[in-house]
């Protein structure tokens, strides 16, 4: 099998649950997105300025070369592991993220512009470790939608479920009525994705963003409070200790470079 056709076969299987478009038709795909979800786990030292300048200088210029727009640079600012970078990279493609090393190495504005990062030596490395996990939009927010251009903060949040039937019942919960409860109290999201490749899994990832803590706290208190949120999370079958085995919490701001 060729690995075009392999890679198809296989995310399409990943992604069923979302209800992804991969392998769908090109109007159908161009409607939901998938992401490629970056972590970069840092030394406090000269990982912090390097690692940002390729982001600035080499990678987010690439990616909009390729057509990937709205990609967002972050540093982990309450989280388990601090220095820690983050890179949200969206594209209607899953097989342009699969590939996208690749498809880097071939640019040579890139390779310029990388250069100090992408081969920075042992004794010296540009990074402590890093990851990457191939998420897939939900159906019922199918792309990034970018936040006013202000000073803002970010919450991004993972979900585990402990079976690939819970985590279904997860993401369905949010399709059909979560993520409308969700806007109408006044939570603003960024994204909403099913993990189709990546760590800890079955799990989903999602982002939301406030001006600052206290609309964090304020908006949250009015979601937990409401009482459209309240029968859905009780109905058997919905309660996180049916269906959620881990939740993660990270707060974030964005990098100078940013594009979300």
């Amino acid at each position: 099998m060729e690995r075009r056709e392999f890679v198809k076969s296989a995310l399409a299987t990943a992604g069923m649950a979302s209800g992804a478009a991969f392998g769908a038709e090109p109007e159908a795909e161009s409607r939901q997105e998938f992401y490629q979800l970056r972590k970069y786990t840092l030394h406090t030292g000269p990982q912090l300025a390097l690692t940002q300048g390729y982001f600035e200088k080499a990678l987010i210029p690439a990616l909009n070369r390729l057509e990937m727009t709205q990609v967002g640079a972050f540093k982990l600012d309450i989280g388990p592991e601090t220095p820690t970078y983050y890179v949200l990279i969206p594209s209607t493609s899953a097989e342009a993220l699969v590939t996208l090393d690749a498809r880097l190495g071939k640019d040579t504005e890139y390779v310029k512009a990388a250069s100090g990062f992408r081969d920075a030596p042992a004794a010296a490395p540009a990074f402590v470790r890093a990851e990457r996990s191939l998420l897939s939009a939900f159906a019922g927010w199918p792309k990034v939608v970018t936040p006013k251009k202000e000073k803002r903060i970010f919450q991004l949040r993972t979900y585990e479920s402990p079976s690939q039937v819970a985590h279904a019942r997860k993401i369905q919960m949010f399709n059909e009525a979560e993520i409308g409860i969700f806007t109408r109290t006044g939570l603003t999201p960024v994204f909403f994705a099913d993990t189709l490749i990546g760590p800890r899994m079955p799990s989903l990832t999602y982002m939301l963003t406030f001006a600052n803590t206290a609309e964090l706290i304020e908006k949250w208190a009015g979601f937990s409070a409401d009482p459209a949120w309240k029968e859905l999370s009780h109905r058997p079958g919905n309660t996180d200790a049916e269906i959620v085995s881990n939740i993660s919490n990270l707060y974030l701001s964005p990098l100078s470079c940013s594009q979300i």
